[in-house]
């Protein structure tokens, strides 16, 4: 079994989602976990969330004899990546920064935006930006398309006294 299908059946058993994974120098093993979309309700991962996650594989991977030195479990971050097609129905209506691998036609060689992602209609994507001239476009594209995305991180520092 390969380390990424490995990963992936371990965490989905556990009823969490991988978002992402590196293999880092030094045998470092570096793996970001959420709930899955249809658990969106129970919020952010927590310390106690990758303390489970952490020991659950460290057996599997004695098990399965997965060479690493160090292993790391996380949440994805305010700054989320954005890696599959359900990512962005997950995060419609939130702001992103999508990077391509080629520039689109009629972008003027542009392949990095900002802006609202828009819920995905079948395997196309919509991100919703400001044009050079200061007018609303929209930017299609597909999962194939993208080099990075991921969200702007949406911080509030009022405080929470009413």
């Amino acid at each position: 079994m390969q380390l990424l299908e490995l990963i992936e059946t371990t965490l989905k058993g556990m009823g969490y989602e991988l978002v992402d994974f590196e293999k880092a120098a030094r045998g470092l093993l570096r793996i970001y976990i959420d709930f899955p979309f249809e658990q969106a309700e129970k919020g952010s991962i927590t310390v106690e969330d990758c303390e489970k996650v952490t020991h659950q594989l460290v057996h599997v991977f004695t098990v399965e004899n997965v060479a690493y030195e160090r292993l790391e479990i996380s949440s994805p971050g305010l700054d989320r990546p954005l890696k599959k097609l359900n990512d962005y129905l997950r995060f419609a209506d939130a702001e992103a920064i999508i990077k391509l691998r080629v520039p689109m036609p009629n972008t003027s060689n542009r392949k990095t935006y900002q802006g609202l992602l828009r819920a995905p209609e079948g395997e196309s994507l919509k991100l919703e930006f400001e044009a050079n001239d200061g007018s609303a476009a929209v930017l299609s594209f597909t999962l194939a398309d993208v080099d990075k995305a991921h969200l702007v991180p949406q911080v509030d520092f009022r405080s929470r006294k009413a």
